[in-house]
């Protein structure tokens, strides 16, 4: 089942006034990604630091975190890149404040054994999976671009990871672009054609990013400003001893937990991404995140996904509660 509706729902969605954090806490929009603030969030210490009760709600892709932050039913969500060139391109009030990944072999694109696909111009024809507007769906077009194998003649399906691996068993499509926990289980019997480190090598880098509605970021600053420290130190033990972070049993468990992946495929996949510390954020989320934003909207236009640009992306990042944190 392919969910073109999705796309254009948060698009056409009217941005509803924010509040400050409620009695009742505030919910935030994760997704599946293998990363270390996974650990942060199983240990509970996002709430030890601002003191506030949160309702973690788990989503498929980066279109539907989009369309309840949109609604007004989640302030704070987990996106990739594409969703938030292609959000910003249709004027939605957010801001990038945090990244949790420059996304590297952790999304990848997978051939099915059998498919008689062995080179990229063997996929004329095919069936690809990949669910639009993500951050996968904008490296698959990259890609093919790269390769200089048309996208028009490549039948490109639009399904969400659990759909992926869902019709993969079936037998339905003949490869897929997409994350973890569905990579695991189709790369099980497939080979891996490339992945996002390949194609952002290529010129067209991914990240995993946090956003805010605008609104919520003025009201609730500290809040923000802790979220950010939090991740930043435990980004920190990552960097200082991956390996040791990567084999830590009760590290991967708990990740695999939140992400339904398998805990060997998080000990692989955890040293497949960047996660910049906060002094590295503070200089990405300036002028590099701004053109990178700016360049995955175009591309995205080109390719008719969005149907106008910004004057200027530099409106949708902020460094603003990562300086606070350093501070």
């Amino acid at each position: 089942m392919t969910r073109p509706a999705l796309v254009s729902l948060f698009v056409s969605l009217a941005f509803v006034a924010g509040t400050a954090v409620a009695d009742d806490g505030v919910t935030i929009a994760f997704q599946t990604g293998v990363d270390p603030s996974k650990v942060a969030q199983a240990d509970g210490d996002y709430e030890k630091a601002t003191g506030k009760k949160i309702n973690w709600r788990k989503f498929e892709s980066g279109a539907e975190v989009i369309a309840a932050v949109a609604s007004g039913d989640v302030p704070i969500g987990n996106i990739g890149s594409s969703p938030l060139a292609a959000a910003a391109s249709r004027g939605l009030p957010i801001q990038t404040f945090l990244v949790t990944g420059v996304i590297g072999e952790s999304e990848a694109l997978v051939v099915r054994n059998g498919s008689g696909i062995s080179k990229p111009a063997d996929l004329v024809g095919k069936k690809i999976a990949v669910p639009y507007v993500s951050t996968t769906h904008y490296s698959l077009l990259a890609a093919l671009k790269h390769w200089k194998v048309d996208a028009g003649k490549v039948t490109i399906l639009n399904l969400r990871p659990s759909e992926i691996a869902a019709a993969w068993q079936r037998g339905d499509i003949d490869g897929a672009y997409v994350w973890e926990p569905a990579l695991g289980k189709v790369r099980a019997s497939g080979k891996v054609l490339t992945s996002s480190a390949e194609v952002g090598k290529w010129g067209a880098p991914t990240y995993d990013l946090w956003i805010v509605r605008q609104d919520f970021a003025a009201r609730n600053p500290d809040f923000l400003k802790q979220f950010v420290s939090v991740t930043g130190k435990v980004f920190e033990r990552y960097n200082k001893d991956p390996k040791g972070f990567a084999s830590n049993a009760a590290n991967v468990a708990k990740i695999a937990r939140l992400t339904g992946s398998k805990p060997e495929e998080v000990t692989a996949l955890l040293p497949g991404n960047l996660y910049p510390s906060l002094a590295e954020q503070s200089k990405l989320l300036q002028q590099p995140l701004v053109k990178a934003v700016g360049d995955t909207a175009a591309f995205l236009k080109s390719q008719g996904k969005v149907d106008s640009l910004q004057p200027s992306y530099t409106p949708y990042v902020t460094n603003q509660f990562i300086n606070a944190a350093l501070r």
